[in-house]
C-alpha cells in the first residue's frame, strides 16, 4: 500500500513509474510537455544540437511560443524569433505559434487545451507554474534542461516537500486572486516556499473561476515555490472538458498526506494589496499607498491578461479617462482574449479612456519593450515581478497590483482603489467633471 501522498507527489510518482515517492527522493520522469519562448528557445535549441540527436522526442509534446519580444522589436529579436521558427518547421513542432496566432504563453497554452490536469510539464520560463491551477505539476527550468527535454522527453526531479494553504471563508468585494497570492507572498516571503510545492485549497479557492486561480498559481515562483497546485474540481472540469487535446488525469491529495507546513488563512482578512519595490513580498494594503504617484499603468501579462482581468479593468475605466500624467497600457494576453474584448465592448472602454491597447506580448513585464520606464519613473502593473530595473531604468519603480487597482490608479494619477474614484466624482464641482481628477 503506497504511503499517503500529496498531489505533487502523486503526479511525480506516476510519471516516474513508481507506486510512491517521498520528499528529497531523486527521480527521472517522463514529460508531457516541454515549453520555451523566443528568449529561452535559441539557447535550448543550441543545447539540443550538442546532444547529437536529429529529431525531438515527440513534436506534439513541445510548445514553442514567441511572446517576449514579438512582434520583433529590433534586429536581434527578429533573429531570435527566426531561430525558433526555423527549428519548429524543421522538427514539425505541432505547437508553434506565430505572430497573429500566438499569445502570452501561460495564458495561451491552457486556452488552447495544450495542458491539462495530471500533466508533468517543464518550461524554460519561471512562470510555467501557472498550469498548477489546472491540477498539473508544472515548473520552470533552465534552457539546458529544456534542450535535454526536447531530445529525451525526460527530466530529473528532487521530490519537493509540499505546503498547504487553506483559504477559508468569503473574500470581500473587490478582492481578487492576485490579492490572495500577494497576501501569501507578503506573509511567507520570497523564499518562504523555496523548492516546495505550494498547494492552494479552501472555500475561497473553490468559488474562484479559472482565470483567478491561474493568477494565484502563476506567482508561486515569487515565493520560491517549485509548483503551485490547485485540486481539480467542477470548475476545473468545466474548463478542461471539450478543451484539452488528450484525456486528463485527476490526482487528489490524500487526507492524511504529510505537509511541511499548513497555513490557515481567513479570506476576510485579505484586502486589495500592492507590492512595493523591489520585491513581491514587500506588500501593503492598497489603501495605505495613496501617496504614491505613478507615471504608467500596465494591465496584462501572464498573471493578469485574461478576460476576467480585462473585465475588472474595464469596469473601473468605463466612463472615465486616464489621468493626463499617466500612460495606461492594456495588453490582452491572447488573440482570443483580444477578440472577446472587442465583442464585449471592452475595447471601446479602453480606447475611450485613452488607454493604449497592444497585441499580445510580454514586452513591458520584463522591460523588453512596449512600456520601458525612464529614470525615476513609477509604474503600477498587474505583472508578477518588481525587481530593480525590471521594467526599465534601475532608478525606476514597479508596484504590483490587481487589474482593478491598476485601472483606478491610472485614473487617479496615484495608487488608489476603485471606491476612491467615486469619492472624487462626488467631490467635483457641479458641471466640472471628474475625469482625470485626483
Amino acid at each position: 500500500m503506497p504511503r499517503p501522498m500529496t498531489m505533487a507527489e502523486k503526479i511525480l510518482a506516476a510519471h516516474a513509474g513508481l507506486d510512491e515517492v517521498e520528499p528529497g527522493q531523486l527521480i527521472e520522469c517522463d514529460l508531457d510537455l516541454v515549453l520555451s519562448n523566443d528568449v529561452t528557445s535559441p539557447i535550448a535549441i543550441k543545447e539540443f544540437r550538442k546532444i547529437g540527436v536529429e529529431k525531438v522526442f515527440d513534436p506534439a509534446k513541445i510548445a514553442l511560443v514567441p511572446d517576449h519580444y514579438v512582434p520583433n522589436k529590433d534586429i536581434k529579436s527578429a533573429e531570435q524569433a527566426k531561430i525558433v521558427r526555423d527549428f519548429a518547421r524543421e522538427q514539425g513542432i505541432t505547437h508553434y505559434y506565430e505572430v497573429g496566432c500566438m499569445g502570452v504563453e501561460h495564458a495561451l497554452l491552457p486556452e488552447q487545451g495544450v495542458v491539462g490536469a495530471g500533466d508533468l510539464i517543464i518550461g524554460a520560463d519561471s512562470h510555467t507554474c501557472t498550469y498548477g491551477a489546472l491540477g498539473a505539476f508544472a515548473t520552470g527550468v533552465g534552457s539546458t534542461d529544456a534542450g535535454v527535454g526536447y531530445a529525451t522527453g525526460k527530466a530529473w526531479f528532487k521530490v519537493p516537500e509540499s505546503l498547504l494553504f487553506k483559504i477559508e471563508g468569503e473574500l470581500a468585494p473587490g478582492v481578487t486572486g492576485k490579492d490572495v497570492i500577494l497576501h501569501i507572498i507578503g506573509m511567507i516571503g520570497v523564499d518562504g516556499a523555496l523548492y516546495q510545492a505550494m498547494e492552494f485549497t479552501g472555500s475561497a479557492i473553490r468559488t474562484m473561476d479559472m482565470d483567478e486561480r491561474m493568477s494565484i498559481s502563476n506567482m508561486a515562483i515569487e515565493a520560491g515555490g517549485k509548483a503551485g497546485l490547485i485540486e481539480v474540481d467542477d470548475v476545473t472540469r468545466a474548463y478542461l472538458d471539450g478543451r484539452t487535446e488528450r484525456p486528463y488525469t485527476e490526482y487528489h491529495s490524500d487526507a492524511d498526506a504529510t505537509y511541511a507546513k499548513v497555513y490557515e488563512i481567513d479570506a476576510a482578512s485579505i484586502v486589495p494589496t500592492v507590492s512595493f519595490p523591489h520585491l513581491p513580498s514587500n506588500t501593503r494594503p492598497a489603501a495605505e499607498a495613496r501617496d504614491v504617484r505613478i507615471d504608467q499603468a500596465v494591465i496584462g501579462s501572464c498573471t493578469n491578461g485574461r478576460i476576467a482581468d480585462m473585465r475588472q479593468a474595464a469596469d473601473v475605466l468605463r466612463g472615465r479617462t486616464v489621468h493626463p500624467d499617466v500612460r495606461c497600457i492594456v495588453i490582452p494576453a491572447t488573440q482570443a482574449v483580444y477578440r472577446q474584448c472587442m465583442e464585449e465592448g471592452l475595447m471601446d472602454v479602453f480606447l475611450d479612456a485613452n488607454c493604449a491597447v497592444s497585441t499580445p506580448t510580454c514586452g513591458p513585464c520584463l522591460g523588453g519593450y512596449m512600456g520601458i520606464l525612464a529614470a525615476g519613473e513609477r509604474a503600477i502593473a498587474t505583472t508578477n515581478r518588481n525587481f530593480v530595473g525590471r521594467m526599465g531604468d534601475p532608478t525606476s519603480e514597479v508596484y504590483l497590483s490587481s487589474p482593478a487597482v491598476a485601472a483606478a490608479s491610472a485614473v487617479l494619477g496615484h495608487i488608489g482603489l476603485p471606491e476612491d474614484l467615486d469619492a472624487v466624482s462626488a467631490a467635483a464641482p457641479a458641471g466640472a467633471g471628474a475625469q482625470g481628477a485626483e
